[in-house]
């Protein structure tokens, strides 16, 4: 399968991207629709729904697999110690937390912090790809194996498709390691800094960034 772009039927009608106070107020209607939000069981065993933050305007999206316990906790993503590797890495590629945008694939902590399944999955992934659409991020950051599944191709493997960026409609898209696993392994943080050495070159040179698989 292709990777999925914002097209989501669900849960509005897609359309040319917003901007302006119009994103915003779109957005904010948005994450209204996601805190009532009941498609699936996972609203009914979390604090509450974490819908992304950032900057709606961000020419960089990062997207995660769902909340831990601090996020869940804070209503924030990657506010947990993957987070604060995070916020390391991008300090070094000389970002900015608030010049990007920071999401998950599911905005609700599943159990003992397990992977979403697929239904739950399905359930939520409108409401990303809605994020996506408004935003309208040039660059595409999928943090881990879920995220990458979930917005690239459902066969990938993060291990073979990571630090290569895929061109779907207007975007590229790149899969790397989720912060979450090089605190489990630290041997994985130097590939994921060489895959945001192509990030940043893409991020600074538009026009130049690098090779991209169609």
């Amino acid at each position: 399968m292709s990777g999925r772009d914002a097209s989501p039927s669900e849960p509005e009608q897609a359309g040319l991207a917003a901007s302006g106070n119009d994103k915003e107020a779109e957005l904010d209607q948005l994450k209204e629709e996601a805190l009532s939000c009941r498609r699936c069981s996972l609203r009914q065993g979390c604090r509450q729904v974490v819908f992304g933050v950032g900057n709606p305007n961000a020419r960089l999206m990062l997207v995660g697999e769902g909340p831990g316990s601090d996020e869940d906790r804070q209503g924030e993503p990657f506010v947990g110690r993957a987070g604060q590797l995070l916020n390391r890495i991008l300090q070094a590629a000389k970002m900015n937390r608030d010049d990007v945008y920071i999401a998950n694939v599911v905005k609700c902590r599943p159990p003992n912090n397990r992977l979403p399944v697929q239904p739950e999955i399905d359930a939520c992934l409108p409401y990303l790809q809605k994020q996506i659409e408004l935003i309208d991020p040039e660059l595409v950051i999928c943090l881990g194996s879920l995220a990458t599944k979930s917005l690239i191709d459902k066969n990938a493997s993060i291990t073979r498709s990571r630090g290569c960026w895929r061109k779907i409609g207007s975007r590229r898209y790149m899969a790397t390691f989720h912060p979450a696993a090089l605190l489990r392994d630290p041997g994985k943080k130097k590939l994921v800094w060489d895959d945001f050495k192509e990030v940043i070159k893409a991020y600074n040179n538009p026009d130049n960034g690098g090779s991209v698989n169609e």
